[in-house]
């Protein structure tokens, strides 16, 4: 009876362990419906992935532009050097010691300014015995000429032979000579004198002296006392290429050319220079007009317009170019006799004129092309053929009309057909939908993992 009971009690325990792990197992795999719900979890986060996936190839956000009809310049760039109209080297005439400086070097001096004083004694010593001289010859003169009147009237009565009056005749005319030679003498010491007061000869700045008070100046020695510039107006000179050379001088037959200066932007003393802007290769095109061909953008800084008013009168045969001279007022002295400066000669205005942003015309081995907005928000690929490029802007010649809306920014992303948004930043569209995307397929990762926890709860 114990041994049966012994039994039971040991085939009792091993039932109450059976199910004591059947009950443990139970939550991890024998409930289907955990299994289904963990399954679901897993497909839902599939399908929020999925979502985000979508959201890639939905609509792109991109910035647009219009295209728009507009006069446009026709411009002809170039590099111009500013040189003075007038440059005058200011040299003594006669020879002295300099006595005074009357302006600072560096100084804008007026026509007719006093300059320089030569110490004016010696010659006005060699003024007065040159009149002292004048003043014994005429007194001498005089008396002369009482006598030929008197040798005159015995030769006309035949009182005095024919060779002496002829020898008192000629004594006569001597000192009419002797006094235009002493007269001639007055006004060169005079000359000489006020020749030791140097005027400016125009209106211009001068430049750095060469001579200081007390030194010996020389009549015309090679070193300049100061050389003048005029600044004010002023010429620019550069060269354009020697084929616009007809249609400069057919548009300067009408009226005269503009022209704009440029300058660098001014730079703090110690800063580093901006690097030059270039165009970029794809923006280059096969010049076929005045102006065509990327421009590079001038900087903020000095700008100045003036006119042409001197065409040279052959081409350059080494370089192929024509040079050209315009005249700017400068009236505040912008412009600097050595300058360089950025040239932009207008030639005419090309009215209705096709034109959209640099950035919506994209390069490919098979031409330029646009990405252009259909109604229906869709991107289409849209060959063009780009006249020429003023500034910022495209001037198309084929391929587009007045009123359509071109992609300036977002092409990376866009294929032929696809679906396109507006209204981001322009140049930051693209990233921030981007980033947008990205956010959203990070919550749908975030929210599949969260459901999976649940699931696992």
């Amino acid at each position: 009876m114990s041994r049966h009971l012994s039994k039971i009690i040991v085939l009792g325990l091993f039932c109450l362990c059976f199910v004591a792990c059947s009950r443990e197992k139970a939550p991890d795999g024998a409930g289907p419906a955990n299994g289904a719900a963990a399954r679901g979890g897993g497909s839902g986060g599939g399908n929020r992935a999925g979502g985000g996936r979508r959201g890639v190839g939905g609509p792109v956000p991109v910035v647009t532009a219009k295209v728009q009809t507009k006069s446009v310049p026709v411009v002809i760039p170039a590099v111009g050097t500013a040189e003075a109209i007038a440059t005058v080297q200011i040299r003594g005439q006669v020879t002295g010691q300099l006595s005074q400086v009357h302006f600072a070097e560096g100084q804008n001096v007026k026509k007719g300014q006093l300059l320089f004083t030569i110490d004016p004694r010696p010659f006005e010593a060699t003024l007065q015995q040159a009149q002292a001289v004048l003043a014994r010859d005429t007194a001498t003169a005089k008396n002369a000429e009482q006598q030929h009147t008197r040798y005159e009237d015995l030769y006309k009565r035949g009182l005095i032979p024919r060779d002496q009056y002829e020898t008192q005749n000629a004594g006569f005319e001597s000192l009419q000579a002797t006094l235009e030679a002493d007269r001639a003498a007055v006004e060169n010491a005079k000359l000489n004198l006020n020749y030791t007061r140097i005027l400016a000869p125009m209106s211009g700045r001068t430049g750095a002296l060469g001579v200081h008070q007390g030194d010996l100046i020389r009549a015309n020695d090679a070193a300049a006392l100061v050389t003048i510039n005029q600044v004010s107006p002023i010429y620019v000179t550069f060269s354009v290429p020697g084929r616009y050379l007809g249609q400069i001088r057919q548009y300067q037959s009408k009226k005269p050319l503009g022209v704009e200066a440029r300058g660098q932007a001014p730079t703090p003393p110690g800063a580093q220079a901006p690097a030059p802007q270039m165009p970029q290769v794809g923006q280059l095109q096969q010049q076929v007009a005045p102006g065509q061909g990327a421009t590079m953008q001038a900087q903020p800084g000095l700008m100045e317009h003036g006119r042409v008013t001197f065409i040279d009168n052959s081409v350059d045969a080494t370089t192929g170019t024509i040079r050209l001279k315009a005249t700017f007022d400068n009236a505040d002295e912008g412009l600097w006799p050595g300058l360089f400066v950025q040239i932009a000669l207008s030639l005419t205005e090309e009215h209705n004129s096709l034109v959209v942003p640099a950035t919506a015309v994209q390069p490919s081995a098979s031409g330029q092309y646009v990405y252009v907005v259909k109604p229906d928000r869709t991107a289409e690929v849209r060959s063009v053929t780009v006249s020429r490029q003023f500034g910022e802007e495209m001037i198309i010649a084929q391929g587009l009309r007045d009123g359509e809306e071109v992609v300036t920014d977002g092409q990376l992303r866009l294929t032929p057909g696809a679906e396109v948004t507006t209204g981001g930043a322009r140049g930051r569209g693209g990233d921030e939908a981007g980033g947008q995307g990205r956010g959203n397929r990070a919550g749908g990762r975030g929210r599949s993992g969260s459901g999976q926890g649940r699931g696992s709860e």
